[in-house]
């Protein structure tokens, strides 16, 4: 417990990718084509270029993207809903849509290469190629 304490407080002492939560409902400018959040009855909706992607539920939008460095686009997201995070991966046409399956509110997320690491409030985990792992101790510094 006490390693990965350490580990956690040396991530976010020396991290600088670590991207804050927004609500922005859209458009975003993404590889895939422009996106948009709508609200249907109780769902949110996921279009790109007008066209529904993908559609969860969730009370308030809440989403951690990941920007490309040389046009500022939305490259990935992971999407806070009510059945735990989703990872969109929009360097792919269609999106690639990833469902971690377990249900947790996320604070913090950090990206690294095609793993995504965030923490909640049961620790931190690792999504990778659509595996949700719980981080047990690390002495790797995520950027």
């Amino acid at each position: 417990m006490r390693r990965l304490l350490l580990a956690a407080l040396a991530a976010t002492s020396f991290v600088t990718c670590v991207h804050a939560q927004s609500n922005a409902s859209g458009p975003l400018v993404t590889p895939s084509g422009n996106l948009q959040f709508v609200r249907v009855d109780h769902d949110f909706v996921g279009m790109l270029d007008k066209e529904v992607f993908d559609r969860f539920g969730a009370n308030t939008l809440s989403h951690f993207d990941d920007v490309g460095s040389a046009d500022d686009t939305v490259t990935r997201m992971l999407v806070q809903t009510e059945s735990g995070p989703v990872l969109y991966d929009f360097r792919h046409h269609p999106p690639l849509v990833q469902r971690s399956g377990k249900r947790m509110t996320v604070k913090r997320v950090f990206w690294q290469g095609d793993e995504v690491v965030m923490q909640s409030s049961q620790g931190w985990f690792r999504f990778q190629r659509g595996v949700l792992t719980k981080l047990q101790s690390s002495t790797t510094t995520y950027h």
